[in-house]
Order: structure tokens, then C-alpha cells, then sequence
């Protein structure tokens, strides 16, 4: 059997999770189960993860990094605010489409009993994205694109519409595209 660098079983276990979390039933994911995956014991993976909470924060963590790094990029390099809002959001539901199994963590689905610091994080991550929003519209408003009255509702209705587009590709079992007629849906809320 090969050896593992130090890091990469921790690494191939959090992929073995989100691996996991694609399964469209959604059942709960036992260590049992996922040692079993991983080709490891369960000790083994207390060895990596001092809990299940400690796996699932691994995940948020790389959900967090990426997602508001790309939000930083896109603010960085896009200068005109309403196209910044639909950067972010096309984002959002990309990352979503490509990560299946972290789409049921950012919905909370796969965190339905587990540690509820965990959904908290969740529910920190979503207000974060919504004050993300705000400041792509206020740049919007600084270029007379929007009234500064609008901001916080239409911040507000784009983060309920890409919620609700990964509730639904989650529950489609993962075939309902969460960007599927995005252009014009984003259209009418920027309009």
C-alpha cells in the first residue's frame, strides 16, 4: 500500500465527504460509511478530524475560500456595479452546478443533525453574500444605475432566487441546472 503525505488523507477524506453528499437520496452520512469509502478505519479518521463537525468545517472552509475569493475577483475586475451583481450571482450558481455535494451543505441539507455551529456558519455564510451584493449595487448607485433605496431588496431578492435555484438542483436529484435561464431572470431583477 502506498504512503500518504501528511495532508493528503485529510484532503482525500473531505473529497470522500463531498463525494458523498452527491448521492441524490441525500441519507446521512455515518463515519461508519465514510471510512468505509475512504478505505481507512474510523479510528483513522479521528486521527485527521477530531469530529464530524471538524469534516464538515473543512468543507465550509473550502466553500468559503473559494466562493469569496471569486466574489474579491470579480469585484477587482469588474468595475461597473450591476455587473458585478450578475458576476457574483452567475458564480454562485456555478460553483453550486459544479459542487453538488457542497450545494447540500450551503443549503444546510447535509447538516440536518450535526452540530448546529455548523448551519449558523452556514446561515453567516449567506448574510455575507447578501452584504457582498449590497456593496456591488452601491458601487450601481455611485454610477447612477440604481437608487440607493433599492439596494438592500433587490441584495435581498438575488440571494432568495440563487437559494432557491439550489434548493431546487439539490432536489432534482442534481439535474435541475441551477443557471439554467439565468440571464434574463438576473435581467429583471437589475432592471
Amino acid at each position: 500500500m502506498a504512503t500518504t503525505k501528511p495532508g493528503e488523507r485529510k484532503l482525500q477524506i473531505l473529497q470522500t465527504l463531498a463525494a458523498m453528499l452527491e448521492n441524490p437520496k441525500g441519507e446521512k452520512i455515518t463515519t461508519a460509511a465514510l471510512a468505509a469509502k475512504v478505505d481507512v478505519s474510523e479510528a483513522a479518521l479521528y486521527r485527521h478530524f477530531a469530529s464530524k463537525a471538524q469534516m464538515f468545517e473543512g468543507l465550509i472552509d473550502f466553500i468559503e475560500t473559494t466562493v469569496f475569493g471569486l466574489i474579491n475577483q470579480i469585484s477587482d475586475q469588474q468595475e461597473n456595479g450591476l455587473a458585478q451583481a450578475q458576476a457574483i450571482t452567475a458564480m454562485l450558481l456555478n460553483f453550486a452546478e459544479r459542487n453538488p455535494g457542497m450545494t447540500r451543505v450551503m443549503i444546510g441539507d447535509a447538516l440536518v443533525n450535526e452540530d448546529e455551529r455548523l448551519q449558523t456558519r452556514m446561515n453567516q455564510f449567506i448574510e455575507r453574500i447578501e452584504l457582498a451584493l449590497k456593496q456591488a449595487l452601491r458601487v450601481a448607485v455611485t454610477q447612477n444605475q440604481l437608487k440607493e433605496e433599492e439596494v438592500a431588496a433587490r441584495a435581498n431578492l438575488i440571494v432568495s432566487m440563487v437559494i432557491g435555484r439550489w434548493h431546487r438542483f439539490a432536489k432534482s436529484g442534481f439535474k435541475q441546472s441551477p443557471s439554467e435561464g439565468l440571464q434574463a431572470q438576473v435581467k429583471l431583477m437589475l432592471a
